[in-house]
């Protein structure tokens, strides 16, 4: 079993910053893949970037948003910014039992319980 502990989110403007962070505990290891996803009030939980060896990000958050991982407190950041009022959604933590750079839901075996983050235009 792995437990993911979210944090981080709240309520900035338009052009802000927020970092995101994951905590994880119980049976990890070391590089498999750790994703964030958001999902927004009446949309389907999309891909934001995951990272294992490498990382991997939507296109509509290229260039704003890094992945980042400290496998020493087995903790996962999303570092967000540029923010914009589209970014605005529940910000959810998962974790993959697999080294692949899996964008999927489906292909992720624990969720953390979301971090709410609203960005003001």
């Amino acid at each position: 079993q792995v437990q993911l502990v979210e944090s981080g989110g709240g309520l900035v403007q338009a052009g802000g910053s927020l970092r995101l962070s994951c905590a994880a505990s119980g049976r990890t290891f070391s590089n498999y893949a750790m994703g964030w996803f958001r999902q927004a009030p009446g949309k389907e939980r999309e891909f934001v970037a995951v990272i294992s060896w490498s990382a991997s990000y939507a296109n509509s958050v290229k260039g704003r948003f890094t992945i980042s991982r400290d496998n020493a407190k087995n903790t996962v950041y999303l570092q967000m910014n540029s923010l914009k009022p589209e970014d605005t959604a529940v910000y959810y933590c998962a974790y993959s039992s697999r080294y692949d750079l899996t964008l999927s839901p489906a292909q992720y075996d624990y969720w953390g319980q979301g971090t709410q983050v609203t960005v003001s235009s």
